[in-house]
């Protein structure tokens, strides 16, 4: 059964960065899609992100392009995403999750959602 496991949330202050991780097991993780999503209080989740299986396409949300950057290491089985200038309206619970097709054209399809981790960026 696959698992996948986000960590790297913490809490910063305006600007600052992290960076998350989805650690994969029970699935071969070369053959997927992983996406990054987040989820703000009171507010539904959304995509932020998302790298084909070979990482050569990717995709983000607009209100992340030019600051967030993901990123694979299938060797690894995991799944990078690197967080600059973090912004107030950043906050929130950061999940990340496979898609079955081969693309990132959008951001329905995804499964195996991990437990999340809570990223609060403070003004």
């Amino acid at each position: 059964q696959p698992q996948l496991v986000e960590s790297g949330g913490g809490l910063v202050q305006t600007g600052g960065s992290l960076r998350l991780s989805c650690v994969a097991s029970g699935i071969n993780l070369e053959y997927y899609p992983i996406g990054w999503f987040r989820q703000a209080p009171g507010k539904e989740r959304e995509g932020v992100s998302c790298i084909s299986n070979a990482g050569f396409s990717t995709n983000y949300a607009d209100s992340v392009k030019d600051r967030f950057t993901i990123s694979r290491d299938n060797a690894k089985r995991t799944a990078y995403l690197q967080m600059n200038n973090l912004k107030p309206e950043d906050t929130g619970v950061y999940y990340c999750a496979v898609r079955a097709i081969s693309s990132c054209r959008n951001w329905s399809g995804f499964g195996a959602w991990g437990q999340g981790t809570q990223v609060t960026v403070s003004s």
